[in-house]
Formats: structure tokens, sequence, C-alpha cells
């Protein structure tokens, strides 16, 4: 009988795999020393100098090489979690948030939601109410701002733009905008009529929503949106062209205002993603998944969900006449279950918890997380510093006490917001209720998820503030 044993050892096996990995951790962010140290530990506790029964050789190789490969490949690892008295948070008091939000499942007010806070890097509180589950995939919509934010300020670390450079000059659809004007005559008429812009829309301008753009354009001859007839009327149409089409578009439509003088809210971003792709040679989304995504670890995040992740995705809820909320029967309940010819980047992903902490933790801790390097800490500092300075506001989207940073409201501290906090706070939020805060000073972050179009409740301005009072150190 031929011998089920074998001679060979399977030590040169794990050293092979080893100075593949050594190879491969300059190539691939995120691919750290933590790797390497597994393969060393694998190496110190199995039997490798022995010869194994070949299916057992056969058996550790195969599962050593599939831990390595889902620990390298799939995703960085998560954040650990902590008892909060050991990062200066009291368990009595976040208690506080389980009973407020459990009253509003009881009343109501939500079928579920889920909430989160980290601080130095741990978890210090993570709960789902209701019908929210901890692996739930959420329509992120305006959260989505923040990755693109990033992803542009990669390609200006890359030295391929600078923020004061006119968007024409990578976007010549851009070269001679108009912005719109309206008079009204001592008959009462009104007659609709544009100007030359001042000067042109900077890059910076569509960090910090001024260029000129939003979500309707300003009124037409006629009296109606300008987007309107270009297909572009409301932040996330669901439209037969994509976004070089999109944009190509809006610089066809007249400005709201002159460029960099006034704060609002509107495609800017969508641009800026637009401007991602023309620099970097990719779509938005594949710039998404290679540069963010993949090193972040971030495996459930995208422009849509796939069928086998359907089960999770969370129903979307309208407010109901009367008070509470009801299924929506808008099209986003089933239109993130396909890929969008459109890629927004102002409004397009969907995702979990999971992930995003692993976004909002890279950014918190100064552009890398896990051993995955994103940004540089200049470049967060930028991003998170006020860029409006006495610009006004226009609509109610961003109070007036408030800045605004490259894609984040930038809080001016608790006297001037009237809420607690800490200067320098920063945060957004997303159309179906998701929204997010990242406190450097207390070296915290916090993110709310719901999903109710347009949210109708207090509830994520509640968790804020109660996480801020459970804070004890």
């Amino acid at each position: 009988m031929e011998s089920t044993y074998r001679s060979v050892r399977v030590s040169g096996w794990f050293n092979g795999l080893r100075r593949f990995l050594m190879g491969r951790a300059d190539a691939v962010p995120g691919i750290g020393m933590r790797h390497l140290a597994q393969v060393d530990r694998l190496i110190q506790i199995l039997p490798v100098d022995q010869a194994l029964p070949a299916d057992i050789e056969s058996t550790i190789m195969k599962k050593a090489l599939l831990a390595i490969i889902l620990g390298v490949f799939v995703s960085a690892a998560g954040l650990p979690t902590a008892a909060p008295e050991s990062v200066g948070f009291s368990a009595e008091r976040l208690r506080k948030i389980n009973l407020a939000m459990a009253q509003h499942v009881e009343a109501g007010h939500l079928a579920g939601a889920s909430g989160l806070l980290v601080r130095n890097g741990k978890i210090v509180f993570r709960e789902n109410w209701g019908e929210m589950k901890a692996d739930s995939i959420v329509r992120m919509y305006s959260m989505t701002k923040g990755v693109t934010g990033v992803a542009a300020m990669i390609l200006y670390e890359e030295g391929k733009f600078a923020m004061n450079d006119p968007v024409s000059k990578y976007l010549p659809e851009f070269t001679q905008m108009r912005v719109g004007h309206e008079s009204t005559d001592a008959a009462g008429k009104r007659t609709y009529y544009t100007v030359p812009a001042d000067r042109p829309i900077t890059v910076r301008d569509l960090f910090r929503h001024t260029s000129g753009l939003d979500y309707s354009g300003p009124k037409d001859e006629n009296g109606d949106a300008a987007y309107k007839k270009i297909e572009m009327v409301g932040g996330a149409p669901q439209v037969p062209f994509d976004l070089a089409e999109a944009v190509k578009r809006l610089a066809t439509a007249p400005l709201n205002d002159q460029p960099g003088t006034m704060w609002r809210y509107g495609y800017s971003i969508d641009v800026l993603g637009r401007l991602a792709e023309v620099l970097s040679g990719k779509t938005l989304d594949q710039f998404f998944e290679e540069r963010i995504f993949r090193p972040l670890g971030m495996k459930d995040t995208a422009f849509f969900v796939p069928e086998e992740k359907w089960s999770r995705l969370a129903t979307l809820y309208s407010p109901k006449q009367g008070g509470g909320i009801q299924r929506s029967t808008g099209a986003a309940q089933e239109s993130f279950k396909k890929k969008p010819m459109l890629l927004l980047g102002g409004a397009g992903l969907t995702s979990t918890m999971e992930d995003y902490s692993h976004f909002y933790a890279m950014l918190l801790n100064d552009g890398q997380f896990d051993g995955a390097r994103i940004l540089g800490r200049k470049s967060v500092e930028l991003m998170r510093s006020d860029h409006l300075g006495s610009l006004p506001h226009f609509g109610g989207t961003l109070p007036e006490s408030d800045g605004f940073g490259l894609t984040f409201a930038v809080s001016p501290g608790p006297g001037k917001a009237a809420d607690v906090g800490s200067q320098g706070t920063y945060r957004w939020g997303g159309a179906a209720g998701t929204s997010f805060w990242i406190d450097p000073k207390e070296h915290l972050f916090g993110m709310f998820l719901i999903q109710i179009l347009p949210p109708n409740t207090s509830a994520a301005g509640e968790f804020q503030r109660m996480a801020y009072q459970a804070l004890v150190d």
C-alpha cells in the first residue's frame, strides 16, 4: 500500500508565502507588517518541520492560505471594542441612548436605527434598534459626498490640480458660464435673463459648494427650473446617461450665483466626481474601489446592491400624513438594486455601518486606518478647515453659524452653534436620515443610520447630544 506520509517539509511553503507578502506590501495599499506577522505566527505554532500525512498537510496549507488571502485582499480589520469607562465614557449614561431610541421605535417614529460611537480608535457604543441589523445596507445619499471629496484629495496630493485652478482647465464645458437673474418691473411683470460670470468656477468652489450650482437651477425664460429641460432636477435623478453627459448638461444651464459669492447646496460634488474621473482616467466606481474601498476593507459599499445582498437592503420609509412613517412607494425603494448609468458622487452610494466606520476612522486618524494610508495628515486638516469665512449661506441646509470645509460642515463651537460639541467638529448627513460627526478634539466620531426619506424625526440630533452627555473624562 502506498504510504500516506510525505517527507517534504511545509516550512518552505510558508516561507514562500512570506516572501510573496513582503513583495506585495508596497504594491497593495493596506498590507502592512500585521500580515507578515500572521505568517510568522503560523510558522511558529504549526509542525512545519515535520513530515505530515498528505491530507493534513494539504488542509493546513489551504486553510492558512485562505486566512491570509482573506486578511490581505478582502478586508481590513474592524475597529476593536473597549469598555466605555476605559476611554472616558459612562456606561450608565450611554444606556440612556437605548431607552430613548427604543421609545422612538415603540412610538412608530422609527422602524429601525443603528448608532455607533468610537473614541481613541475603539468602539464604545454600537447598537441596533427595531428592524435595523448590524449588517443592514442603507442608502447613504449625501454621505457619499465625503468619499468623493477624499477621492479628489488623493488626486490633489498627486499634483493633478490646485484648489484655485479653474474647473474649465479640466472640464472645458465650463469655460464661459453665465449667471441667471430676474427682475420685476413696476407692473409686477418678471423678466428672466443671464449675465456673464465674473470669474471662473474653481475646484475649491466645487468642494465648498460656492460654484453657483444647486439641484434645480435658476428660473429660465418661462419661469421654470432651468435643470428641468436637461433632466437634472432633484439631486438623484434616474436617467439614461452617464456622469460625463450629466456634467455637460449642467454646464449648459446658467448658475444661480456668481462663483465664490454664496454657499448653495447642489451638484458641485457631482461635478467634482467627474473631475476625479477625468484626472484619474477611471470611472468613479473604479477609482473608489481601487483607492478607497479596497484598502479600507469597505466590502459592502458600492453604487448599487448586488442581488446576493438584496435581503440586507434596509426598507425605505416616508413620513405618513398625520404623523409616523410608512413604507415608501418611491422609486428609491428598488432603484438601488441595479447599477445606475449615472454614478453620482454626491448621492449615489449604499453601504453599512461597519464599512463607513472604517472611512471615518481613517479621517479621524489623519488619513490612515489599519495600515492603509489614504491621505496625508495635512490634507485631512485642509478638508476639515473652514473655507467659507463670512460668505452668506442660501437656504437652511447649513446653519448660518457653521463654516464649511472641503465637503463637510464645520462647527464654530458650542457657544456659536448653540449645541453641545467642540469647535472644529465636522459633519454631514444624507437625505434618508443618515448622519455622522467627527470631533478631533475629543478624538471621537459618531454615526447614526435610519432610512426615512425625507426624515421627520429628531432622533439623530438626540443621539449626538446623548453621546456627549455620556462623555465624562
